[in-house]
């Protein structure tokens, strides 16, 4: 009996015991900075007054040539044939879209069509720099 008792009392203290920890780790999670902290923003909100300036990059003295604009931009897909691109020298893939005319495939590269982005979502190239890359596809896949 008496050791049942103790076996009961030292059960009693090492609930009472975890209780209180328990309630310590809670008491610890409800803490200002900690609720702060669990809440806090991910990210900053700018206003007109508070707009970050942007990064400046070096720029290129002139336009890039249409290799260059397929090496940089183009050839991510076409190279590889994502999506459905047509490969880069592949004259059967292109074959039906060079007989539409050069004007159709500017507007293509240029606005997207089907998978493909507008401006193959080289942002920087301006229209004459596609219509390069478009010229550079064009001779070398034929």
């Amino acid at each position: 009996m008496k050791r049942e008792l103790t076996s009961l009392i030292l059960a009693a203290g090492l609930l009472t015991a975890a209780t209180a920890q328990a309630y310590q780790q809670e008491e610890d999670l409800m803490t200002k900075d900690a609720i702060e902290q669990r809440i806090k923003p991910i990210g900053e909100v700018y206003d007109a007054d508070n707009v970050p300036q942007p990064v400046v990059t070096a720029t290129s003295s002139g336009a890039r040539s249409g290799e260059q604009v397929y090496n940089s931009a183009c050839g991510t897909c076409h190279g590889a044939g994502v999506a459905g691109a047509p490969k880069f020298g592949d004259a059967a893939g292109w074959a039906d879209r060079i007989a539409k005319g050069n004007d159709t495939l500017y507007t293509h590269a240029i606005q997207g069509f089907n998978g493909m982005p507008a401006k193959g979502m080289c942002f920087d190239c301006s229209d004459d720099e596609l219509k390069a890359a478009v010229d550079y596809i064009v001779e070398n896949s034929q």
